[in-house]
């Protein structure tokens, strides 16, 4: 079998991995949902739409079949929308293999069940067989790693062997992997901080200062932290690339999706204007209800996360949530 690596989903995520693991690949096949974007990318090399301005490599074949896209594949790396993921995982069944490396690289929760991306995956494929599934989270946004900026992650996995593998397969001169054997952390992680990340632009867009933020972000972390821990989480993944990193990445960079939205919130726009102004999604609006829910079923109070939640459902104004926030019961830290 030739070293051929297929990437379920081609938004701006998606296409900056095969633009940057397209040299540690033979071939690259890079599935997109519109046929239309398909056709495009296939004869002009660059996604418009979502990753405008990068040229993807000639390796990189853009498809719009999933057939196709696995053909021969002995990696496959998922990184479609959370909402979409079972829907594809089970289109994609079919032409699945037990051979097959799974890699899961999306971050969210699935709203109607409150599984974790590779949770999703792994339900839907042992149907068939039993899967070895990765999960690949950390500090990215993807114009970096299309532009070839030094960039740091985790791929993790119970199965050591097959994170090691990953990690072998997909570290380069501009992308390093880090392995653990921690995916509920690294996946609670990677869901969580896009929630955390909403409450930053709301503080942003209120024109609070730094100190409102370091505030935020550390207590922001703590509840990641909680929730993660309850669930089978390693404290430590916390305090990593997967956690700590990427949630100040997410809250403090001006690429972020999450942030804007929160920013937008704080202008006072409705939710359903800024979610329909954005050409790419926004995880932490579905993740953050789920992620309520998930707490409410373990028993952990997540405060941050609620006031987003009520936020986002109109329920409460960005103002007066920071100060139901600050008038919260005291307690020791």
């Amino acid at each position: 079998m030739e070293k051929t690596l297929a990437i379920i989903g081609a938004g701006s995520w998606g296409t900056a991995l095969a633009i940057v693991l397209a040299r540690r690949f033979s071939a690259v096949r890079l599935w997109a949902h519109e046929t239309a974007l398909a056709e495009r990318m296939a004869r002009t090399h660059e996604n418009d739409v979502f990753l405008p301005g990068f040229t993807l490599p000639q390796t990189v074949a853009a498809t719009n079949n999933l057939k196709q896209a696995l053909d021969g594949a002995g990696t496959v790396v998922g990184v479609m929308p959370s909402r979409f993921a079972r829907t594809l995982y089970r289109d994609a069944l079919p032409n699945l293999r037990p051979e097959m490396q799974f890699v899961s690289a999306t971050k969210g929760l699935e709203s109607q069940t409150l599984l974790r991306m590779s949770e999703v995956a792994r339900q839907v494929i042992r149907e068939r067989f039993e899967p070895r599934i990765a999960v690949l989270s950390g500090p990215t946004f993807a114009r970096e790693v299309a532009r070839g900026e030094p960039t740091a992650v985790v791929i993790s996995s119970q199965d050591s062997d097959l994170a090691a593998a990953i990690q072998r397969e997909f570290s380069g001169p501009t992308f390093r992997l880090y392995s653990n054997n921690d995916p509920v952390g690294v996946e609670l992680g990677a869901a969580l901080k896009n929630v955390i990340a909403i409450a930053a632009g709301i503080c942003q867009g209120l024109g609070l200062g730094s100190n409102s933020m370091a505030a935020l972000i550390t207590r922001g972390l703590a509840e990641i932290s909680r929730l993660a821990v309850a669930l089978g989480g390693q404290p430590k993944t916390l305090s990593g690339l997967a956690g700590l990193g990427d949630l100040v990445l997410t809250c403090t960079g001006e690429l972020s999706r999450n942030r804007t939205v929160g920013i937008e919130l704080a202008k006072g726009r409705k939710l359903a204007d800024i979610v329909g102004s954005m050409t790419m999604i926004a995880e932490g609006v579905e993740t953050t209800s789920a992620a309520v829910e998930l707490a409410r079923k373990h028993g952990l109070d997540l405060p941050i996360a609620q006031q987003v939640d009520s936020i986002l459902k109109g329920i409460q104004s960005p103002r007066d949530a920071i100060r139901e926030l600050m008038e919260r019961t005291l307690r020791t830290e």
